[in-house]
Formats: structure tokens, C-alpha cells, sequence
């Protein structure tokens, strides 16, 4: 798990913060609070197993632990013996949970969020291609085997799927365009966890990301951006649907 530390505690490897003063343990505890601000976990939910959200953020179970005692220390996470822990509270005032929130990405319809992604995701991902670190392709394969087993679980792909995307956006060099595509990643991710729990929806992103690391080992720029774009157009049409069909139920 070096490796992946070196990766988030770098200041030049996109993250924009000043990452040199803190602990992987900080960084990973604001991970998990980014999931709760974007709503993908929701006060009362449980976390996924200690083995199978260490896997998903490429960190030790020790630096899990760590984290989460942080959380749990503020009041956000709910840690029992014998049972997982819960996310307790969803005010997260003083963590850094994204550099848009004053923008609040949520009040955009979702054609505007996704031209605006598309945009920005392509310039970076070509970038990325070009200039991705061995190290940062080493965890990518390291998710996609996380991927596997979770292909079942909407929330834990989720939290992989995450991961992986931000490892690609912050190989861009460019610190500020990786965090603004991050948080429009986020949109709507709660609707996203019930648009990715529809049939092969789960499966169907899987592919995409398989694809999509094949054109980055291979470095090839244009194969990289081809596969994204596919990717965020099977995100815009599966959440566009969902969302018509939650107009459709409020009448």
C-alpha cells in the first residue's frame, strides 16, 4: 500500500491541497466524509466490511481504522463491537469534502452537469493518458479487481468506482481541473446508487473501466477519451432515466 500513500500524500499529483502536512490517515477520513456529502452514504447506513472498504480505497485495514476512529471521534461514524459501523451524522463543517460546495453541483439539471463533465473529463483524461504514472496504473488494476467483487453491491462499486475515476483525474497535472471534475462527478450520486442497482447496470461500468485502463496502459490519448466518453454517456442516459422516472412518481 506504499505506493498508493506516496500517491495521495504527493502535493503534485493533482489532490490541490496541502496534503504535505496531513496523514494518509486524514486523507482517507475525508474520503469516506466526501461519501457522505455526496449522499451516496446516508445517516443510519452501514459501511462496508473493514477487508472489503480497504480493498475499495486501496489503503491497510489499520489506516481504515484509524480513519474511521477520526470520524467517529467528530460524531459522524457510529463504532460497535459486534456490529458495522454506521454513519451517524452528516454534518462534516471543517473536513474537505470538495471545492465546489458553496456552488452546490446539485441544483444543476443534469444535461448542464454533463456537458459541463464531458468538457472538462475529456481535456483531463487525454492529459492523464499521456502522462500516467505506472504506480497510478498498478492501483487502477488494483480496483478493477476490487470491481469483481462487488459486482453486486451498489455501494461498495460505487465507492470503487470513485476511486477509480479520481486516481485517473489526478494524473491530469492540472490540481484545480482534477477537483472541479471531482465534484461534478458527484452529482446526484445518490440517485446514482439506485440507477446502478438496475440490471447490468453495475456490469456495463465494469466494462467501461476495463476499457478504459487498456487505452491508458497503452498511453493512447485518444482511446482513453473515447472510452470515458462512452462511459459518462452510459452515466448521463442511466441517471437521466431514473431522474424522469422520480419526476414520473411525483406527478
Amino acid at each position: 500500500m506504499i505506493v498508493a500513500h506516496n500517491l495521495l500524500l504527493d502535493k503534485n499529483t493533482g489532490l490541490g491541497r496541502n496534503l504535505e502536512r496531513r496523514t494518509i490517515k486524514d486523507v482517507i477520513a475525508d474520503k469516506i466524509a466526501a461519501l457522505i456529502a455526496s449522499g451516496l452514504l446516508a445517516v443510519g447506513d452501514e459501511l462496508p466490511g473493514e477487508r472489503e472498504l480497504s480493498a475499495a480505497l486501496s489503503v491497510s485495514r489499520q489506516t481504515l481504522r484509524s480513519a474511521i476512529q477520526t470520524l467517529a471521534a467528530r460524531g459522524v461514524l457510529e463504532v460497535s463491537h459486534g456490529s458495522r459501523t454506521r454513519v451517524a451524522k452528516a454534518d462534516l463543517t471543517g473536513m474537505a469534502v470538495g471545492i465546489t460546495s458553496r456552488l452546490n453541483v446539485d441544483l444543476y439539471d443534469v444535461h448542464a452537469v454533463h456537458a459541463a463533465r464531458l468538457l472538462v473529463e475529456q481535456q483531463i483524461v487525454g492529459d492523464a493518458a499521456e502522462r500516467i504514472s505506472d504506480e497510478a496504473l498498478d492501483i487502477l488494476r488494483r480496483s478493477l479487481k476490487a470491481q469483481i467483487d462487488c459486482l453486486n453491491d451498489p455501494v461498495r462499486f460505487l465507492i470503487c468506482d470513485r476511486e477509480f475515476h479520481v486516481t485517473i483525474y489526478r494524473e491530469c497535472g492540472n490540481p484545480l481541473l482534477a477537483d472541479i471534475v471531482t465534484d461534478l462527478y458527484t452529482y446526484m450520486l445518490e440517485h446514482r446508487r439506485r440507477a446502478v442497482a438496475q440490471p447490468g447496470a453495475i456490469d456495463g461500468s465494469f466494462s467501461d473501466h476495463q476499457a478504459i485502463l487498456q487505452a491508458l496502459e497503452k498511453r493512447d490519448r485518444e482511446a482513453a477519451m473515447a472510452a470515458f466518453a462512452a462511459h459518462e454517456e452510459r452515466i448521463y442516459v442511466s441517471t437521466k432515466n431514473l431522474l424522469a422516472k422520480v419526476r414520473d412518481k411525483r406527478g
